[in-house]
């Protein structure tokens, strides 16, 4: 096999821009005749509103704001459910929520105008326990059900695998919710070509997904619309769903002038997913020589206000919540919950991050209680070629788990 990059030193296609400072990104894109956007967000996180802009279209140097009722097409957009609203039309759902797009001849009087946009809000009970959330009591998205998902997996007799262990650990463990924090915040800038081709030039992870989700919010066909990426300041999955995509695009195409709009790190705290922190409730059992003989786990993973890839997720964390071992008997139940809380998305791991902090330690539990060594106990249930894992998998290629652990522990002095 000829190996191209393995064990070679390759020269990056971008690096030598962005060494040299000689990259684009979004925010450096200037245009003749170009306009400012800036995007009014929400400060409560469940409550019906209603807007007054007279005093903010007063001001000097105002062209447009634009609010629910002047997106062209379909106002919504989403990875898999179409549940968030391009710009919200009556209510909110979490703080910073977009809910008007202020676009102007400058920055700063963009900014005063936000600030010039009266909002009355008429706050409604939030839930912000994924637990809670669960009881349906409170609707985050009228007339749905919070869990959006639940994920099943079943192996073996669960309750004879209880029944023969000779050690059983329980605990609940609880992951966090984690920014991104990419260094470059969102920016982007739209204008329209000739032809009418809408082009939105923004640092993403889809474009392919962007243009459907801009062309179906602004009720034209997908080749009037394109997506240019230039180069991107880290992502880590948080460019994932959309921003300021469509904003920039109904603002360029009313105006008829480029539109540019950069967001502070502020803003892009509030606007992007997070990654699912989860509620991770788990079991396990062993026997006295140290094999695992059972393990049963709940896992509630806080979505947010919003859907994005949290199946995906859910369902990653189902599966390997187990971890990289062999266990024959297996009960999992995840579930993804809609809350008022900021939305959560996709983030590096994809719900396989957020299991392991509860796996492995309950394997370090049962290795003390066993009065055997972390390492051994690893040892005894890892994966090895031919091993099939909770949900059915027969790993044929790549497991060189025994490797890594004993190579591990011998550079630390525990083998």
């Amino acid at each position: 096999m000829d190996f191209n990059v393995i064990g070679k030193s390759v020269i990056r296609v971008d690096g030598l821009a962005k060494v040299t400072g000689k990259a684009i990104y979004p925010q450096d894109i200037y245009m003749d005749n170009m306009l400012f956007g800036k995007t009014l967000r929400s400060s409560v996180p469940h409550a019906y509103f209603t807007l007054d802009t007279s005093k903010a279209e007063k001001i000097e140097g105002v062209v447009k704001i634009f609010t629910a009722k002047d997106v062209p097409g379909h106002n919504s957009h989403g990875v898999l459910f179409k549940d968030h609203e391009v710009l919200c039309e009556k209510k909110v759902r979490r703080i910073g929520d977009p809910i008007a797009f202020v676009v102007a001849v400058s920055e700063k009087i963009a900014a005063e105008a936000i600030e010039a946009i009266e909002v009355k809000y008429e706050e409604i009970p939030a839930v912000f326990d994924p637990v809670e959330a669960m009881k349906d009591e409170i609707k985050v998205h009228d007339g749905k059900s919070n869990i959006i998902y639940h994920y099943k997996l079943r192996k073996g007799n669960i309750e004879e695998g209880f029944a023969q262990s000779d050690v059983i650990v329980e605990n609940v463990y609880n992951t966090s919710m984690v920014e991104h924090a990419f260094l470059q915040p969102e920016a982007g800038v739209s204008y329209v070509e000739d032809d009418g081709t809408i082009v939105v030039c923004a640092a993403t992870q889809y474009p392919h997904f962007d243009q459907l989700e801009i062309a179906e919010a602004m009720g034209v066909p997908a080749e009037k619309v394109k997506v240019i990426n230039p180069a991107v300041g880290g992502a880590f999955g948080g460019r994932e769903d959309i921003t300021l995509q469509i904003h920039l695009a109904m603002a360029a195409v009313y105006t008829g002038r480029p539109v540019k709009a950069v967001y502070s790190r502020e803003e892009s705290f509030y606007a992007h997913s997070k990654r699912h922190p989860e509620i991770i409730k788990i079991k396990t059992g062993a026997n006295k020589e140290g094999k695992l003989l059972a393990l049963e786990a709940e896992i509630i993973a806080d979505t947010g206000a919003y859907a994005s890839w949290a199946i995906n997720v859910t369902r990653k964390s189902g599966i390997h919540v187990t971890g990289p071992y062999v266990i024959p008997n297996v009960k999992v139940d995840a579930y993804a919950v809609y809350t008022n809380n900021p939305f959560c998305g996709a983030m590096r791991g994809f719900g396989a991050t957020q299991v392991p902090i509860a796996t492995e330690q309950q394997m370090d539990i049962l290795a003390e209680k066993l009065n055997i060594s972390p390492v051994e106990i690893r040892l005894k249930n890892a994966f090895t070629k031919g091993s099939q894992t909770a949900n059915g998998q027969t790993l044929t290629d790549s497991v060189p788990l025994v490797d890594c652990i004993t190579k591990a522990a011998k550079a630390i002095g525990m083998f």
